[in-house]
């Protein structure tokens, strides 16, 4: 019993840390993106689901909005590509497929509307690990389907984030 007063002591240092502090090495709580931008543009080649994450991530998750046409944007956000992916992970002893990789990459590349480059080309990877069993294979594509409509909505976030802090850096002129 005498961790009890330990652990009241720890919980009681970790409570009273400053959400700031948290921020500085990092970590920072889901919501709100901080862009500086009124209006943004999505251009390129962005799959249908893509497309829609970004513009729910835009219109739920700032204070932007989503324009139509470039002409009225204050950012262009170009979606150069947008791969999904799946690759065999493992097999069981009968060399059956037991698990997946499900991967998705999405580059892209951020500009204001005199064309001056916020992001440079840049790409955006990740992955998820699922397992697999030949007995339910509806459930499975159902779960897969998830899965890839988790991560691209948290790729979408992501995107905006790295939108969000490039325009907020000192940018350095070269002569």
């Amino acid at each position: 019993m005498s961790t009890n007063p330990l652990r009241r002591t720890l919980l009681g240092f970790i409570a009273s840390i400053p959400l700031s502090g948290l921020q500085a090495c990092g970590y920072r709580l889901r919501g709100m993106v901080d862009l500086p931008f009124k209006a943004i543009a999505i251009t390129g080649n962005p799959s249908p689901p893509l497309r829609a994450d970004i513009e729910a991530s835009i219109l739920q998750g700032t204070d932007a909005k989503v324009a139509i046409n470039s002409k009225d944007a204050e950012l262009i956000l170009e979606i150069t590509n947008d791969i999904n992916g799946r690759e065999i992970l493992a097999y069981n002893s009968a060399g059956q497929v037991t698990a997946y990789r499900l991967n998705i990459r999405v580059g892209f590349r951020a500009f204001d509307n005199s064309g001056a480059e916020i992001i440079p080309d840049s790409e955006i990877y990740m992955t998820r690990d699922m397992d697999f069993s030949n007995t339910t294979v509806l459930a499975t594509d159902v779960q897969q389907q998830q899965f890839l409509s988790l991560m691209r909505k948290d790729l979408s976030v992501q995107i905006l984030r790295r939108v969000s802090a490039a325009a907020r850096a000192p940018r350095t002129k070269s002569f």
